[in-house]
């Protein structure tokens, strides 16, 4: 069971899995969402996730993706997108024991600060992973 809450503790969450994929994501959207150089996801079935209390969320002009958040210290909680719609993207940082978290890959290489050295093995992608090949650094 993979267990998690805001900075307040007003949201909480359960999810009994599968992950389905981990890992770290550079693009521009999720660094400016969360103030940070990169964020880190994994992501479960959408109907796989149990929340107690209120989530007020965001959503991109298009209507394609909805952040979902706690209103009232302004945790992200999920990243949900149209492109998968079965799918409910949560943030590591959120677990309860963040610790447990293991990544599997680097997403958006391309957008990635240039001032954040990494030095890790994992596999990294221009774009997210579907269907494709990493990139070579």
């Amino acid at each position: 069971m993979l267990t998690g809450r805001c900075f307040c503790g007003r949201v909480r969450r359960r999810s009994a899995g599968p992950v389905l994929w981990a890992g770290h994501c550079h693009c521009d959207s999720c660094r400016r969402a969360c103030s940070a150089p990169f964020t880190s996801f994994f992501g479960v079935p959408r109907d796989g996730v149990t929340w107690t209390g209120v989530l007020d969320e965001a959503l991109t002009s298009d209507g394609k993706v909805r952040r979902q958040f706690c209103g009232q210290c302004g945790t992200q909680m999920t990243y949900q997108a149209a492109r998968w719609p079965e799918e409910t993207h949560l943030y590591a940082a959120t677990l309860d024991d963040p610790g447990s978290f293991e990544p599997r890959a680097h997403f958006h290489w391309g957008e990635k600060l240039p001032w954040v050295k990494i030095a890790d093995d994992l596999p990294k992608y221009a774009g997210s992973a579907d269907g494709a090949e990493p990139v070579l650094c």
